[in-house]
């Protein structure tokens, strides 16, 4: 996650004698450490397989704990890991969870307006596999955004507009098109040290706040009714079956109030 290359050296040796039920974890650590857009290549966007994903868990696991000031011995913590079950979507979300952080680390300046991710591709099984991945991906684009709405004073919606402007497609549609949130929702350990929470209360709480944002620039800089109402008509904004998983509740229902009295 270096936001410079490491040296060749060290990649040569990070694939140096790997055996072979660990080179596709090597491959895909060493595109999280390289710069360039290979990684948004369907080589890694393609979920890999059940052990791939496995050790990819396991060497992230190591990876967070030397950064502790209580270390595990990194065996006992390998050994043990090993012989836990730990669910797929787990594995699944930790998988994208890296792929787009190192995206984020990488590809700068981000522009991903040409991307058009298509889902049924990359070997995702349901629904929730397709979520955790869309929801992934737009966690990050959203973060690209959250300075210029929540720490610059005034916010800098044309500053942040210009960046949701340059957001990918789903699916060949525009990113808040996509509407295949309705899926179960599951517990896991989003944040270290907080313990285990509500997948979609996290990830589609940050992403009602994106599509907020969105709806504060197109008002902010007068863009067209048109470009407004397919917004909140086109997206999850109008998704009251998804309100019990955001803070922002009251604030969407206040908007279609609103949008019935004019």
């Amino acid at each position: 996650m270096f936001l410079n290359d490491p040296p060749k050296e060290f990649l040569k040796e990070l694939n140096k004698d790997v055996p072979p039920n660990l080179q596709a974890s090597a491959r895909f650590i060493t595109q999280t450490l390289t710069s360039g857009k290979k990684i948004l290549s369907n080589d890694f966007l393609v979920l890999p397989d059940p052990e791939t994903l496995k050790n990819i868990y396991i060497i992230d696991a190591i990876n967070q704990n030397v950064r502790e000031e209580k270390q595990v011995d990194n065996l006992k913590l390998i050994d043990s890991l090993k012989k836990k079950d730990i669910p797929r979507y787990e594995l699944v979300d930790n998988y994208y969870n890296l792929l787009f952080t190192a995206v984020g680390n990488k590809l700068k300046p981000f522009n991903l307006s040409k991307v058009n991710f298509t889902l049924k591709e990359y070997g995702l099984k349901d629904d929730t596999e397709k979520g955790i991945f869309f929801l992934r991906c737009i966690d990050y684009c959203g973060t690209e955004i959250w300075g210029f709405m929540n720490i610059v004073k005034p916010h800098n919606i044309k500053k942040a507009y210009q960046y949701i402007r340059k957001f990918p497609k789903f699916n060949g549609l525009k990113y808040y098109q996509y509407n295949d949130l309705s899926f179960p929702d599951f517990e896991m350990v989003i944040i270290t040290k907080r313990g285990p929470q509500s997948y979609k209360g996290f990830f589609i709480d940050r992403y009602y706040e994106l599509l907020l944002s969105h709806l504060t620039c197109l008002n902010g800089l007068d863009e067209s009714q048109k470009d407004i109402n397919d917004l909140l008509l086109g997206s999850i904004l109008r998704d009251q079956s998804l309100y019990k998983y955001t803070k922002y509740k009251e604030r969407l229902e206040g908007i279609f109030q609103e949008q019935k009295r004019e």
